[in-house]
């Protein structure tokens, strides 16, 4: 990325961890601009992270071999209808970052033949920890893929979606997991105070056993189940537990959950794309 010219429209808390892992894995901050209206925020950027900063979109794209759509969903229309003559010229890759904003809508309102990769990220990327998940129209090339890679690995793992109509599920499974995760930590904390345990070490029992449990997942070759299998001993205290998560049938709930998400998902690319 060090020779190519990146251009962020929009600088807020996602665009500044796309920039700062792109900064801490070698990308010159003079080869980054950013376009924001508000001047405090380009004060900041400029301040914190050394790069280019303008008031104007036109000025941040113009030569730009990468271009961030780093904006408020409901902005886009607005961003895209406003670049799309000067982005079509350049041929630029442009990377979306809005959630739910479909690709198909994206490309129709920069008039077509546009490389375009739309991306859906999630808020663990703010510590270089995400999960993001990207889908390629037919004009991007392969070093676009690899330069889409390079930008969204700078914050997390990466994984390419060849349908777009599955980056609804997508959004139900990595968009929005952390809250479930946050949830599940939320009733653990809970459970554990109401056990007589202090919150703030039931808040750190919490916390850690959830690290730990990640790692062990992230590390291993076994799957989830196996995992539990192999840590719940017949007769024991986690087989009790687990049995009443059972009972309550955890694995449709969150079934329920994911195919809620999902459809909520459809109907917002929907509103959106109706703009």
């Amino acid at each position: 990325m060090s020779d190519s010219t990146i251009a962020f429209i929009g600088g807020g808390n996602m665009a500044r961890s796309l920039i700062g892992g792109l900064i801490a894995h070698g990308t010159p901050p003079a080869r980054i601009r950013v376009a924001d209206p508000d001047a405090d925020q380009r004060e900041t950027l400029a301040a914190r992270l050394g790069v280019t900063v303008t008031a104007s979109n036109s000025e941040a794209v113009t030569g730009a071999d990468v271009v961030v759509l780093a904006v408020k969903p409901a902005h886009i229309k607005t961003v895209a209808d406003e670049l799309a003559s000067q982005l079509r010229a350049q041929a630029s890759l442009t990377i979306s970052i809005a959630a739910g904003v479909r690709e198909t809508d994206i490309s129709r309102w920069l008039g077509g033949g546009v490389p375009v990769v739309r991306c859906m990220p999630n808020t663990p990327s703010l510590l270089q920890s995400g999960m993001t998940a990207l889908y390629a129209n037919e004009h991007v090339s392969q070093a676009h893929r690899s330069l889409s890679e390079t930008m969204l690995q700078a914050v997390g793992e990466i994984e390419w979606i060849a349908d777009e109509g599955l980056m609804d599920a997508v959004t139900a499974v990595s968009g929005s997991g952390p809250a479930y995760f946050f949830l599940v930590m939320e009733a653990m904390e809970a459970a554990g105070a109401e056990l007589g345990l202090d919150p703030a070490s039931a808040r750190r029992l919490t916390l850690a056993t959830a690290l730990g449990a990640a790692r062990m997942a992230n590390d291993s070759d076994e799957d989830p189940a196996t995992l539990r299998q192999r840590v719940t001993s017949p007769g024991g205290t986690t087989e009790a537990a687990t049995k009443a998560l059972e009972t309550g049938d955890i694995h449709a709930v969150f079934q329920r959950a994911l195919a809620t998400a999902t459809e909520r998902a459809r109907e917002l690319g929907d509103q959106l794309g109706n703009q």
